[in-house]
């Protein structure tokens, strides 16, 4: 959604809880989904534990539905999720998608917009789950760091990246919600 702002920081969160629980998971989860690398090639050297899912079709009436990663997290997510939305946005809205998203060392996403529709309509919320000094953020032209603790909403209708030039994997949890004016049948 466009935001007016390239990076919004929401403030502190508490995410131990959902950190720990994402850092204990065993590779095999971050391996069962593989969909979001096959269809979105600027993904495509990240790995992901998926909750929640939609590839938009029939936008505005799309199929939203629970992924392998719903067993594995949604406990310790969805409560996160609901106190963030209920802080920051208009209530009675729809969560699209929530992933535990991994950026190994090295790897870059490159330079993008998100262009389909339901991105319009969205927030795209960043929990900064583990993160080291050498993560760049790139909204617009301009460099931003995340910090754990903290949620941020990205303006993903600009041009943004993300480069990894550390030793270290970064992991976000990321959500995308919908305000309930821009729900189908609104």
């Amino acid at each position: 959604m466009d935001i007016e702002v390239a990076l919004k920081d929401l403030g502190p969160v508490d995410q131990v809880a959902l950190s720990d629980a994402i850092l204990a998971l065993p590779q095999a989860a971050w391996e069962a989904n593989r969909q979001r690398q096959q269809d979105y090639d600027v993904h495509r050297r990240t790995e992901s534990v998926v909750l929640i899912f939609t590839d938009g079709e029939g936008w505005p009436d799309i199929t939203v539905s629970r992924e392998s990663g719903w067993e594995w997290l949604s406990d310790l997510a969805v409560p996160l999720m609901n106190e963030i939305v209920n802080t920051h946005y208009a209530p009675g809205g729809t969560i699209i998608r929530a992933m535990a998203a991994k950026l190994l060392p090295g790897e870059v996403i490159t330079p993008h917009r998100d262009h389909h529709p339901s991105f319009h309509s969205g927030h795209r919320i960043h929990i900064p789950i583990k993160t080291n000094t050498r993560v760049r953020y790139t909204v617009a032209g301009q460099p931003y760091r995340m910090t754990v603790g903290h949620a941020y909403e990205i303006n993903n209708q600009k041009t943004h990246s993300v480069m990894n030039k550390g030793a270290d994997d970064r992991i976000n949890f990321i959500f995308d919600y919908v305000p309930p004016d821009r729900v189908a049948g609104a």
